[in-house]
């Protein structure tokens, strides 16, 4: 391996590329990792993307598919025609299926899934319309079920016959149901091997399985399997019909996905992940659909400071404790708000409980804001020898604080009941309302008692 395959594999890449020969493509896609395949593949222009795909079978294509984010897969998948990326959607699982046609858009998903095969279009279409964080939304169609009527012969022979594709599923169970389709119980797969052939399913299966519904959400999944030990757990829905079956490293990556665009959306990367091979457009248009919104926001707390103008001219030491009473509010409430989304996430809290939430707050609030408004007012009267300009920022603070802490537990679970995203409107709706009130609070002080101030 040269050098250059080594520290720009790119650059190899769009060489064995352009030699058009798919068996050096194949062995050289071999050698990288995920990662350094993931990094190759988003440096190479569009028209090598697209060659890329052209000279890989499906079933190699979907592999590289695999080891990529769902973002970067979906946008190589898009611009494909749609009987070459239906081929390779075929070969993937079930749940990375619905998750790459979701993320693509209706126009192009529908074409792709005209040119799949019946059975698999239908699949995925029953897995897109569960939410990604929920059962149903990560489980994996592929899995083995029988009839409880069934003879373990009869099971044995299907086994045989499907071989092929069965070599494809992750069995580690053999799901026993009744006519209408109802999880009725669990058989392991050494359990097949023993028993008289002639034997029914429903005298050998273990009863009364566990399961879980497919409106579960992650952290149902995560306690589960906290809890149950097991490989893999049937999805059902109202009627306990199975659906499909959830496997913990699955709900593992849902839960970092989750994670993953908590983070990004608390950081302002709003539509999704964003990556540097994007367009710039795309990229632009989607900061500045944050950055425009937090820009007017701050212009109206800033419009505070210019109601007061001559109060702070006369008392210009106040200048200095403004960013701070914003600064330390802010931080509060941004702790408040984690605490909530956190709880929200787990399902310790739910929307409508605002009331108690903002009693727990506010009473931690009245706290926090007395020691922060005594050390702040200590601090200005060290400073200027002056307890009125003391007490003026100490009061301040320490009211800032109640309120940023009680309104900062309080919005995500509002957003969450209006059906907005917490983590996204929470840190601008706060700031502004912190420093608003902050700088109204410090000068409305201030100017009451300006005479002993100036």
């Amino acid at each position: 391996m040269t050098l250059r395959s080594v520290d720009r594999p790119w650059e190899a890449l769009h060489d064995v590329i352009a030699s058009n020969n798919m068996a050096a493509l194949q062995a050289f896609l071999e050698t990288l990792g995920p990662t350094e395949t993931a990094r190759a593949i988003s440096r190479l222009s569009q028209e090598d993307q697209n060659q890329l795909f052209a000279l890989l079978t499906p079933a190699v294509a979907a592999e590289v598919i695999e080891d990529v984010s769902e973002k970067q897969a979906a946008d190589l998948i898009e611009v494909l025609p749609p009987k070459q990326a239906a081929a390779i959607i075929d070969e993937l699982q079930s749940d990375l299926q619905a998750d790459l046609l979701g993320e693509i858009c209706s126009e192009s998903a529908e074409a792709i899934l005209d040119e799949m095969s019946p059975e698999e279009a239908e699949e995925a279409r029953e897995l897109m319309a569960f939410p990604p964080d929920t059962a149903g939304g990560i489980m994996i169609a592929e899995f083995l079920a029988f009839r409880e009527d069934r003879t373990i012969q009869y099971v044995l022979d299907r086994l045989q016959r499907n071989r092929e594709t069965y070599a494809r599923y992750h069995v580690q169970y053999l799901y026993v149901r009744d006519g209408q389709g109802r999880l009725t119980g669990v058989l392991r797969m050494h359990d097949l091997l023993f028993p008289e052939r002639t034997r029914r399913l429903k005298e050998l299966m273990i009863p009364n399985p566990l399961y879980i519904e497919a409106t579960a959400s992650i952290q149902d999944l995560q306690a589960f399997f906290d809890e149950h030990k097991l490989f893999g757990v049937p999805v059902v829905d109202s009627e306990t019909r199975m659906l499909g079956v959830v496997l913990p490293h699955d709900v593992e990556e849902a839960a970092l996905k989750q994670a993953d665009r908590q983070f990004l959306g608390t950081s302002g990367i709003v539509g999704g992940e964003e990556f540097r091979s994007m367009p710039l457009a795309l990229r632009s248009r989607r900061r500045l659909s944050w950055l425009s919104i937090n820009i007017v926001l701050n212009i109206i707390a800033a419009s505070v400071i210019a109601l007061y103008q001559d109060t702070l001219a006369a008392a210009i030491a106040l200048a200095v404790f403004l960013p701070i009473i914003s600064d330390m509010s802010g931080c509060s409430g941004n702790q408040a708000v984690a605490v909530s989304m956190r709880e929200l996430t787990l399902g310790l809290v739910r929307p409508n409980e605002m009331l108690r939430v903002v009693g727990k707050e506010a009473s931690l609030g009245l706290i926090n804001g007395l020691v922060l408004g005594i050390l702040l007012g200590g601090a200005a009267l060290l400073w200027k020898q002056n307890p009125v300009l003391g007490l003026v920022v100490g009061v301040a603070l320490m009211l800032n604080t109640l309120l940023a802490v009680s309104l900062g537990g309080l919005l995500p679970l509002a957003l969450k009941r209006l059906k907005l995203d917490p983590a996204l409107v929470s840190g601008p709706i706060l700031t502004t309302v912190t420093d608003m009130c902050g700088f109204f609070l410090v000068l409305s002080f201030a100017t009451m008692a300006l005479p002993r101030l100036s």
